[in-house]
């Protein structure tokens, strides 16, 4: 049966995406969500951000992506190429979200706060394989795609 290894993968993307999205919503930092303050807290992790402009409400902050967050992002996203060309634009996009929601989960990277953040790092760091994704997925770029799960 060819489809039964497709069919089997899809199921366990959309499990992943689905465990990522519960775990974001739930809050997977190990930290107790501040009570009964409306002052903002700083972390540890606070020198690793970048600021973004204060008021305007376009830009989070993000962490900043490491050349390692970003090979990884670009490993996993070019074995999937000639899977968005055959699933076409639709299936793919919803392909390319189960790549980049987990990924950005595992880095500390605020995607649906700074979509712009998976053009930024592809351009940078496989500029071949964004092109490839930008053709298959019919978008001219890829953070108009991202889609919070």
């Amino acid at each position: 049966m060819p489809h039964s290894r497709w069919i089997s993968r899809s199921t366990s993307l959309v499990a992943a995406a689905f465990a990522a999205a519960t775990l974001a919503a739930c809050g997977t930092t190990g930290q107790p969500e501040p009570t009964g303050s409306t002052g903002s807290t700083t972390s540890a992790n606070a020198s690793a951000t970048t600021t973004a402009a204060q008021g305007t409400g376009t830009q989070k902050p993000t962490k900043e992506v490491t050349d390692a967050a970003a090979k990884q992002l670009c490993d996993a996203i070019r074995p999937e190429l000639s899977n968005f060309r055959v699933q076409g634009p639709t299936l793919g996009r919803v392909g390319l979200n189960l790549i980049v929601h987990p990924w950005g989960l595992q880095n500390g990277i605020d995607v649906l706060g700074n979509k712009a953040v998976v053009d930024t790092v592809t351009v940078k760091s496989c500029p071949d394989v964004r092109q490839q994704a930008i053709e298959a997925l019919a978008t001219p770029d890829l953070a108009s795609i991202i889609v919070g799960l």
